[in-house]
């Protein structure tokens, strides 16, 4: 697959959960940001990835490499669990676990990903948690609250 084809697969997934996250609301308020804004936001992230992979390889006409199959299936094997594991090990554990694993299909050092996988976690968990005032969960980490 080209870059330029997964940045258009990018651009229409992009397209979808902003469609269906717009409606997003919750039965009552408790959170000033509301439920919708996380899904927007990570839509605009992935739009302007896929707009950059569509940009720059614009005049490539080259087909790209072949698929690995077995390495995108067990990345969305992780994504599965990382949403299944959610609520019980909390958003830092199961963010630094997720992205400790996808890391190292993508050929990251053990140390390195351990690392960000942690300061991925910790961060995003502030970033929403604290600034955004986004409910998240803590699961084990309980006692930081």
């Amino acid at each position: 697959m080209s870059d330029r084809t997964l940045g258009f697969c990018a651009l229409i997934f992009a397209g979808l959960m902003a469609w269906f996250g717009h409606d997003l609301q919750a039965p009552f308020s408790y959170e000033p940001v509301g439920p919708r804004a996380f899904p927007m936001l990570i839509a605009l992230i992935i739009a302007l990835c896929g707009a950059w992979l569509v940009l720059k390889h614009w005049r490539d006409r080259r087909a790209g490499e072949p698929i690995d199959w077995p390495r995108l299936l067990l990345m969305v094997v992780y994504v599965f669990g990382y949403a299944l594991l959610f609520e019980t090990l909390g958003f830092i554990i199961a963010t630094a676990a997720v992205t400790v694993l996808i890391g190292r299909l993508f050929g990251g050092s053990w140390g390195k990903m351990i690392i960000s996988g942690i300061a991925m976690g910790v961060l995003f968990f502030l970033l929403f948690d604290r600034a955004l005032d986004v409910v998240l969960p803590l699961g084990p980490l309980e006692f930081l609250s």
